[in-house]
């Protein structure tokens, strides 16, 4: 455990601050404040956030129906230029951001660097897609009636998108809400996690900063009544969640006609087949099980390794696991930190002990530390009946099971009911497309883990992972609604 305190730099994000809600352009104070607190050391205040109530919904979506219009009016290279200067002011404030990110969310700020990177370029590739969103000539004379005829489509925004964001990538997943809404000519009122609504509102006054109309952006920090009120509205278009499984069932099932893009929970399988580059396989084990805490529904969670090479290859994880450094998230040097939560820490522990309790070896880590930290663990020798198994850890451990035949792992793999993406090592090419056709997740890799995403890329589950896609274009495609004109002579 590292104990050493860091200094912040000049650069860093203010702490103790009181914070209003951004409604369509306007800094608007509430009665009531909740308090945001570093996970890492509860004494230090991150600042006090005014609170949302149903009023303040009203307000932001009578004032996106206009923002909407306006929004659908701009041409697609203006809404180009104003992502693009939504991508450079938070570039220039990748600093203010870091020190923000990691104190609301206690995540490593080697983590939050990576985080502001991809933000930027989710931001960027959305300006981008904005300069293609096209439609296409139809052969309306493929069949007899429609000789002489011509037809076209076009896109068209929804209108008015409400987004619901989780607090473990509070700029990234604000960003991949917010940038395509805009790019597509929609407006949207945003519902940021609880534990994490300043980044939000830090990101809404760059917004706001770059040009974006009044009324097509607001940020309305709250409970579970403003996302209740947002999803039920039938102003809104479109509902784009981020979040838990039971929410997302819960939000399909009273969102009556809004079209609805659910991006979910998932228990991340990992096939370690073997003829697998083991080295490289730990590596990126080390990579994608343990980077922010585990708290990324892409995490690393199960790994099937096959039984020649099931007891080498987590002796060989389990020493890299244990040389990770785990403490103070202000730190450079920590690899990892604490969680979100000191509730999210007693689930993880209490999942950590259910897999002991029914036999499994903790090779390494698992301990609550003095700080409030779990050192990083591997489990060895997990059965499915197992909490570790069956539910998303969201923390940093990884469970280990054998397996004989590729049939078999991909059985155990699909055992779940989460399908978001999964991975597979193997050198051998029949057996990786013969995995990846029978995997029934929305993304499998082939000599790479579950963990990995590049922002451009379609990124979505099946099961109880969710519907839709995210990544800009896939998420435009989304939020806008083909419109067919039929010219007849």
């Amino acid at each position: 455990m590292q104990t050493n305190t860091p200094q912040s730099n000049s650069g860093a994000f203010p702490l103790g601050n009181n914070h209003r809600l951004f409604i369509a352009g306007e800094w608007v104070d509430a009665d009531d404040h909740v308090e945001i607190r570093f996970p890492y050391e509860r004494k230090v205040l991150v600042g006090r956030v005014a609170w949302a109530n149903k009023a303040h919904v009203e307000t932001a979506l009578t004032a996106a129906k206009e923002g909407a219009k306006e929004m659908a009016a701009w041409p697609l290279h203006r809404r180009a230029a104003l992502l693009q200067r939504i991508a450079d002011l938070i570039a220039a404030n990748k600093e203010r951001f870091a020190w923000l990110i990691v104190h609301e969310v206690g995540k490593p700020i080697k983590d939050a660097y990576l985080e502001i990177d991809r933000a930027i370029a989710a931001v960027r590739l959305s300006a981008e897609e904005a300069t293609r969103i096209h439609g296409e000539v139809i052969p309306m004379d493929a069949v007899p009636s429609g000789e002489g005829r011509i037809a076209y489509t076009v896109r068209r925004p929804l209108g008015i998108i409400a987004g619901i964001t989780g607090f473990n990538f509070p700029l990234l997943l604000d960003c991949h809400k917010i940038a395509p809404a805009l790019a597509a000519g929609n407006a949207i009122v945003l519902k940021p996690a609880p534990d994490t609504p300043i980044t939000a509102l830090e990101l809404a006054a760059l917004c706001a900063q770059a040009g974006t109309p009044r009324g097509a952006l607001s940020v309305l920090p709250g409970g579970d009544e403003i996302g209740e009120a947002l999803v039920r509205d039938e102003r809104v278009a479109m509902i784009t969640f981020t979040g838990s499984s039971a929410v997302g069932q819960h939000i399909r099932a009273v969102a009556g006609y809004k079209r609805v893009a659910l991006e979910l929970g998932n228990n991340s399988p990992l096939i370690i087949e073997p003829d697998a580059n083991l080295e490289r396989a730990i590596a990126r084990v080390l990579a994608g099980g343990y980077y922010a805490v585990g708290q990324a529904c892409i995490a690393v969670q199960r790994i099937y390794a096959h039984r020649s090479i099931y007891k080498e290859f987590a002796r060989r994880l389990a020493e890299q696991v244990g040389k990770m450094r785990t403490g103070d998230p202000r730190l450079s040097s920590t690899d990892s930190s604490t969680l979100v939560s000191e509730q999210a820490t007693q689930r993880v522990l209490r999942v950590i002990q259910d897999a002991q309790e029914q036999g499994a070896q903790l090779l390494v880590g698992g301990k609550l530390q003095p700080d409030g930290c779990i050192t990083p663990a591997v489990l060895l020798g997990v059965t499915p009946n197992m909490q570790v198994c069956q539910q998303e850890l969201f923390g940093p451990a990884v469970a280990i099971a054998p397996y004989d035949t590729l049939d078999e792992a991909i059985e155990q793999a699909n055992s779940t009911p989460y399908g978001l993406q999964a991975g597979i090592f193997t050198n051998n090419l029949q057996a990786a497309f013969y995995a990846a056709e029978r995997l029934e997740f929305g993304g499998v890799h082939i000599n790479e883990v579950s963990s990995y995403r590049a922002d451009h890329m379609p990124y979505g589950g099946v099961k109880a992972s969710g519907m839709g896609r995210e990544g800009p274009r896939y998420a435009i495609e989304e939020m806008t609604e083909t419109k067919i004109i039929i010219i007849t002579p």
